[in-house]
């Protein structure tokens, strides 16, 4: 599938969660209409909108006055299909890490799917939490010396928005044909729910942490691109599951053995 920069700009995402900052989410919005990216959604900002965010956007008032603001992570990742997080650190959650470069090109090659990517930078003190991370499919890193890592907010973007752009003007896309669509973040977030209430209600864990176990099954699933039909199929396993465990529970459903 061949796209063009229309197709392109218009099916990422900028995502910035919990910035504290409104200077930060103007100086964000100018990077990334320095690279033509037009879609932005900041998710529970403290000061939005803010009359600093328009002084630091330097022109890009655009980009804040269509800026989607939602409450949670989830909400602003509708119709994403692939979720890239920005970290400076390593944390509890085990994703596979990639360059800038690397992420770009990774993220060109999702839209000639027909895909739609978002890219999450976390909060500017904290980063991105745990929960947070676990919605990302990958963590991108951007390479800086060990004694002084801490990027600006606005700095980061303008690095991925940077990478991006090379990456579509050079082409480096692997197109992949698809017979059903992908499923995107808010149709996963569906289905962990169920799959979560499935494990308790067969008694899985056993005394194991829940918490720990969901945060394996996500990495697990993360790692597959799972389309509607297929994930169609999933929600109806859990559902025969949480059937049969439901008939085992009710009273006189356990043979008794001949006398």
């Amino acid at each position: 599938m061949t796209i063009t920069y229309h197709d392109f700009i218009s099916s990422v995402r900028f995502v910035l969660v919990r910035p504290s900052h409104p200077g930060n989410i103007g100086g964000a919005a100018r990077a990334m209409r320095t690279m033509g990216f037009i879609h932005l959604a900041l998710v529970a900002p403290q000061r939005f909108p803010d009359p600093q965010a328009n002084v630091l956007a330097a022109g890009a008032d655009m980009l804040l006055n269509d800026a989607a603001v939602e409450g949670e992570l989830v909400d602003a990742l509708g119709g994403v299909t692939f979720t890239l997080g920005l970290s400076a650190r390593r944390r509890a959650v085990r994703l596979p890490e990639l360059t800038p470069r690397e992420a770009a090109i990774q993220a060109l090659s999702v839209v000639s799917r027909g895909e739609r990517v978002a890219l999450l930078f976390g909060n500017e003190r904290s980063g991105l939490e745990n929960e947070e991370l676990a919605r990302c499919h990958v963590m991108v890193r951007i390479p800086s010396v060990d004694d002084f890592s801490s990027l600006n907010l606005a700095q980061a973007v303008q690095i991925m928005a940077y990478e991006l752009r090379l990456a579509m003007l050079g082409d480096n896309a692997a197109p992949l044909a698809r017979d059903h669509p992908l499923v995107d973040v808010v149709q996963m977030e569906h289905f962990y729910e169920h799959l979560g209430k499935t494990l308790d209600d067969i008694d899985f864990h056993k005394g194991r942490s829940p918490e720990t176990m969901m945060l394996r099954l996500r990495k697990l699933f993360q790692r597959i691109a799972l389309d509607e039909r297929e994930l169609r199929i999933l929600h109806g396993i859990l559902a025969d599951a949480q059937r049969m465990a439901k008939l085992a529970k009710k009273p006189g459903s356990q043979k008794t053995g001949s006398q």
